[in-house]
């Protein structure tokens, strides 16, 4: 892999760390939270530095199925992390306490509250579009080991698809609809649960969505026909 191949597949790593740690508001605390945040606002926009050839591409090549999904998820991702940093920049304590913002702290709360679990379906998406790549990536990296059998793969997508149905269960057991369509202004944090199970359930919430991206690709891509549009 080149050196700046690994560089992206680093950050997106890093990111995907960051995510799951800032779901985790209520082990960490404020100042925590506010500067993961701006670490991943930051290495959010390296990233798209990094793809600039995706942005080149845009309005070259034909648009099928496939490509307009990615285009759609990446515009949707794109508008939920400035929300998620304009809304972080309003309520901070800490890290932008500097710039003395005080009005308009109700409805960053909730611009806050929304774009948080927005932008983690959407990022969990964005990663389900390129998990085709990434298998592929580790299967390079193993290349010298001997082939799967069809009795491995079936049983890791019986195991993916369990913890999709998981996932479901998780993302309807703890209400995330709810925060989402703004139905509430406030978010429930229980400060007692232990945090390993939290994760589990998070991760368990990412999986649901990288399972239902990765098959929609499957299924706009068909055969997996080249574009020029190229990807991201």
């Amino acid at each position: 892999m080149k050196p700046k191949a690994r560089l992206k597949v680093g950050i997106d790593i890093l990111m995907t760390l960051l995510l799951l740690f800032l779901m985790g508001y209520q082990f960490w605390g404020d100042a925590a939270h506010e500067w993961a945040g701006a670490g991943m606002f930051a290495l959010f926009i390296i990233h798209h530095l990094m793809n600039g050839s995706w942005h080149k591409n845009l309005l070259r090549g034909k648009y099928n199925p496939s490509r307009i999904l990615m285009l759609v998820i990446n515009i949707l991702l794109f508008a939920d992390m400035l929300g998620l940093m304009i809304s972080g920049i309003m309520l901070s304590n800490h890290v932008f306490a500097f710039l003395g913002i005080s009005g308009g702290m109700s409805f960053a709360r909730l611009l806050h509250m929304a774009s948080s679990y927005w932008g983690f379906m959407l990022m969990s998406l964005h990663l389900g579009l390129h998990w085709g790549k990434i298998l592929g990536m580790i299967r390079r990296a193993g290349k010298g080991r001997r082939e799967a059998s069809g009795a491995v793969k079936m049983l890791l997508r019986i195991l993916g698809t369990v913890i999709a149905v998981y996932g479901l269960t998780v993302f309807i057991r703890r209400d995330l609809l709810t925060y989402m369509l703004i139905r509430t202004q406030f978010v429930f944090l229980d400060f007692n649960e232990p945090a390993p199970l939290f994760y589990i359930d998070c991760l368990a919430m990412m999986g649901t969505f990288i399972w239902i991206a990765y098959w929609l690709s499957a299924l706009t891509c068909g055969k997996r026909s080249k574009t020029n549009g190229g990807s991201k």
